[in-house]
């Protein structure tokens, strides 16, 4: 019963961590810069006003222990953000690449008629998410409801002139993903 409370803990943890990183600093009084990087003693000091005090040590196990990878610390450990996802305005500085011949997108049954008929687009976020691995798109996809698993011709979009980028947790990212290169799987 211990590690389940820890464990839940740690995920309402990552979750608020989530919500401060990528959508809204201003909940605790948080600025981010322009490339979503948050100062790691004041992002501390603002959770800790905010009335969820965490130490640098419990700050550095979320990140290190998310299974997603969502959060980074810049190589001195001074700076903090999220790694993709935002949906406030941020320059990741990613440098565009050239991606897999097949990515994956996972979503939910209820979306697949809309998606048929735009594409993939980024909603409320800066990119569409895809993934490498149909077992980590069936996991984000399973999240929303009954899984629908697509295939993204990639390769054929990059040689198209679509552009990707690739986050620092694996993510591949774009601006959106136009109906002729989905296939439903």
């Amino acid at each position: 019963m211990k590690n389940s409370n820890a464990s839940e803990k740690a995920t309402a943890r990552s979750k608020f961590l989530s919500l401060v990183l990528r959508h809204s600093p201003q909940t605790i009084g948080l600025k981010l810069d322009e490339a979503g990087w948050a100062q790691t003693d004041e992002l501390l000091a603002c959770l800790a006003r905010s009335g969820r005090p965490t130490s640098l040590q419990d700050l550095q196990t979320l990140v290190a222990d998310n299974n997603k990878q969502r959060y980074s610390f810049s190589a001195d450990g001074k700076r903090i953000r999220a790694n993709q996802g935002h949906s406030i305005k941020v320059e990741l500085g990613l440098d565009a690449q050239r991606p897999p011949a097949v990515l994956y997108h996972g979503t939910a049954t209820r979306f697949l008629d809309a998606i048929f008929l735009e594409g993939l687009t980024r909603q409320a976020r800066h990119h569409v998410h895809l993934s490498e691995s149909v077992e980590v798109a069936s996991q984000v996809g399973s999240r929303h409801g009954k899984l629908a698993l697509l295939q993204v011709d990639a390769a054929r979009m990059h040689g198209e002139g679509h552009v990707f980028y690739r986050s620092d947790n694996g993510v591949w990212l774009t601006d959106v993903v136009p109906v002729q290169y989905l296939l439903k799987l």
